[in-house]
């Protein structure tokens, strides 16, 4: 395979758990916004499109469709570049990171824009495509360290900041045209 194709798959696939867990909290969102409400300054905290329910189905898909890439990497494929995730009972906390992180970031971009007095889906270029991915990066650094490192080689991580703003536009494009989104940004 070719070695710039070879980068994309294996950057796709090790950040799929993330990817899946930032589009089904916007997909299945909720009524309960996290902040409850609250104001920090002038603004709301994160606003209504963070809630308890979009969050915990964010984070339980991710995690979920997590654990099918790691069953497939370890018995169902011959592809030599296929990752894994790691061992049991380590690779749940690279699972755990992936998802969470991902939602963590999300939020952590949502208080940026209320504090930069940013309305819920105006438009924050690269914060709105990559904070998601820095946030899920943070948490693998601080809990699954060693994986982290041995996966997201500089290669890896280039490409996932190319190829993540495109698909995250494609995604927010195609839930939009759902009625699931405001926006198609």
């Amino acid at each position: 395979m070719n070695p710039i194709a070879e980068t994309v798959v294996v950057a796709i696939w090790l950040m799929l758990p993330a990817y899946i867990a930032n589009v089904s909290a916007a997909f299945f969102g909720g009524k309960t916004p996290i902040d409850r409400g609250i104001l920090y300054g002038k603004t709301r905290l994160l606003g209504d499109g963070k809630t308890y329910e979009g969050t915990i189905k964010g984070i339980s898909c991710g995690f979920i469709f997590g654990i099918f890439q790691h069953l497939f990497s370890c018995g169902y494929t011959k592809m030599q570049i296929i990752p894994s995730f790691g061992l049991f009972p380590s690779f749940l906390v690279v699972l755990v990171c992936l998802s969470a992180g991902a939602l963590f970031g999300d939020m952590l971009g949502s208080f940026i824009k209320r504090r930069l007095e940013l309305k819920r889906g105006a438009p924050l270029p690269l914060v709105d495509q990559l904070d998601f991915v820095a946030g899920a990066w943070l948490l693998l650094f601080l809990f699954a360290r060693d994986w982290f490192i041995e996966s997201f080689s500089l290669n890896i991580i280039i490409a996932v900041v190319i190829i993540t703003p495109l698909l995250h536009l494609l995604t927010n494009y195609v839930g939009f045209k759902m009625g699931r989104k405001d926006v198609p940004w």
